[in-house]
């Protein structure tokens, strides 16, 4: 046998096949699938004490070890199927090998979800008499199935990322696929197996081979619910936004008080900085900015009892105080390249030298409606220009904070004259300062052009934002 794979694993769930795909494994000469290996209620079967000489103990102490004792098999290409609760102690290992064959076996949800629930009704998980079948219907249960498609998807779409990332491609195989002899002997030849079956196993036999409406009790009540599920996603915002990191070096620590600011690019940055100086009486550059992972990570220790927080500023007083500072304005803060780009390839409308005595209302609506044309674009990466902090949505910076701990309290701007105060007498400063008021827009404030028509715009434009935050309309 000749293989590009040190051992393989077949990423599964309970009751998609996975049982009848490592039967047919095995027919395989030099392959040898060890059952659920990393399943923390047992090793390999319920009954099973060890795997090659390593026992449930042994793994339980040093998971590795297992992987290595499989590899060294000289007998046969080893493997063994991974569900998705099963010790995640080894999913890095796994799929971070690329000498690791990935096998990703699925099956319908609401088929898979019903034969549990009837394997748990009679008790019996595998047929190989059909003599002694038992029978029974399940009782369908729309948040229990939820829950079951939710986990599913969830462990789907981290393996297809993972692997993605990582430059590394699986074996799929679909439920139907099991009873094609011409997908498993393409599979084994994938494995680098040489032997060939003339037909599958036939000890297994299907339990429940009835159509799904007649194996479950409650059969209307299912298809009411499954009526109000979103099969396709309708409703869902779609999110073509980069990841973005935790952005470390934009954090903000008191000195003195201990309390860690998280900046959202594009709101009151500057005020709440001021803000903190003040409860420290230091300026505000004396407050700890710059920090790295490792430095964020000593002052954590530093300040047991820290509380951090963050400021949501409305997307449409985000997005007119970034277009007035960053594009219109011509001069210090501009982001100049981005400005002239704009101007030439998307014609903004925007005064080369920045507004002038003759810059209208009118002029500044039409500027700022095609910025936001722009911003909509961009987010939905469909312009070379880059998705700048500024204008990115605050929920995809907020999951970016996640990586190294959110923000226990989120703050909103138009509250956080009563939120911010509140929280540094929590901290022992019992006289805060009054949190500064953000300067006026220039040349024209928001409200100059403000309607409906622009507010659903902006609606459109932030649609993720407004339903993650659960924003109205602007209120000035």
């Amino acid at each position: 046998m000749s293989s590009s794979f040190d051992y393989f694993v077949v990423f599964a769930e309970m009751r998609t096949g996975s049982n009848f795909l490592e039967t047919n494994l095995n027919a395989f000469d030099g392959l040898a699938c060890h059952g659920e290996a990393f399943n923390p209620h047992f090793i390999g079967y319920p009954n099973s004490t060890d795997i090659l000489g390593v026992t449930r103990s042994m793994r339980e102490a040093d998971p590795a070890r297992l992987i290595q004792k499989i590899k060294a098999d000289p007998g046969a290409l080893g493997g063994f199927r991974y569900f998705h609760d099963h010790d995640p102690r080894v999913l890095d290992l796994m799929l971070e090998d690329p000498r690791c064959a990935k096998i990703i076996l699925t099956r319908n949800p609401l088929d898979s979800y019903v034969s549990w629930k009837i394997a748990k009704e009679t008790g019996q998980w595998k047929l190989t008499d059909v003599k002694r079948r038992k029978d029974a219907k399940a009782r369908f249960d729309a948040a229990e199935f939820a829950a079951h498609v939710g986990a599913l998807q969830d462990f789907q779409i981290t393996l297809l990322n993972r692997l993605q990332a990582l430059g590394q491609t699986a074996f799929y195989v679909a439920y139907e696929d099991l009873q094609s002899v011409e997908v498993m002997n393409g599979l084994a030849r994938w494995l680098g197996a040489l032997h060939q079956l003339e037909a599958l196993d036939g000890s297994l036999k299907r339990q429940n081979p009835a159509p799904v409406l007649a194996k479950v009790a409650n059969s209307e009540e299912m298809q009411e619910a499954l009526a109000g599920m979103d099969r396709f996603n309708l409703t869902r915002t779609p999110n073509f936004e980069p990841r973005r990191g935790p952005a470390v070096p934009g954090y903000v620590a008191g000195v003195v008080t201990p309390l860690l600011y998280l900046p959202l690019k594009g709101g009151p940055e500057a005020e709440v900085v001021q803000w903190m100086a003040g409860l420290d009486r230091v300026a505000p550059e004396g407050l700890i900015q710059g920090m790295n992972q490792k430095q964020l990570r000593q002052w954590k220790r530093g300040n047991k009892g820290f509380r951090s927080f963050t400021v949501l500023r409305h997307p449409a007083a985000r997005a007119h105080a970034v277009f007035c500072r960053r594009i219109l304005n011509a001069g210090e803060g501009s982001y100049r390249q981005i400005r002239n780009t704009l101007r030439r390839q998307f014609g903004l409308p925007v005064p080369e030298e920045g507004p002038g005595a003759d810059y209208s209302r009118a002029q500044h609506r039409e500027a700022f409606t095609g910025f936001l044309e722009f911003v909509r674009a961009s987010l939905a990466g469909q312009t070379s220009v880059r998705l700048d902090a500024e204008w990115a949505t605050q929920s995809q910076a907020l999951a970016g904070f996640a990586e190294l701990g959110t923000p226990d309290l989120l703050v909103r701007e138009a509250e956080m004259g009563e939120d911010l105060p509140a929280l540094a007498c929590k901290l022992g400063r019992m006289q805060p300062e009054a949190v500064p008021s953000s300067p006026p827009d220039v040349p024209f404030e928001l409200t100059d052009i403000y309607d409906a028509e622009l507010e659903a715009l902006i609606a459109s434009v932030y649609q993720r934002d407004y339903l993650a935050f659960g924003f109205g309309p602007w209120q000035g």
